[in-house]
């Protein structure tokens, strides 16, 4: 290889490498696996949410729940609610609790 040609891969890999990924945002997770039944909102007001008997984030029971509770159920699922645990990382549910609580209030 040219020592030009690879001064240029060189260039092109350190380029590459410092442009950071970008992932996808907890709003965004939220509104591409929980709003349809959870609505934006929160309240399980959608058509999807009222058949399922989606709990509002904001009811008490919801509210009250730890993290660790609210974690578990994403990931294992509770009830009608499937189990997220094989579509999202622990990062992005433990992403999607803290951006849960922002619903609440």
């Amino acid at each position: 290889m040219h020592r030009s040609v690879r001064i240029g891969v060189l260039s092109l890999l350190a380029v590459s490498l410092a442009v950071p990924v970008l992932a996808q945002s907890s709003a965004d997770v939220y509104k591409s696996k929980c709003a349809m039944c959870h609505g934006a909102d929160g309240k399980g007001d959608t058509p999807a949410g009222k058949a399922m008997k989606a709990i509002p984030f904001q009811a008490p029971d919801v509210v009250k729940a730890s993290n660790a509770e609210l974690f578990a159920a994403t990931k294992d699922g509770k009830g009608k609610m499937p189990a997220f645990g094989s579509k999202l990382s622990d990062s992005q549910i433990r992403d999607l609790v803290a951006y849960i609580r922002t619903l609440q209030k």
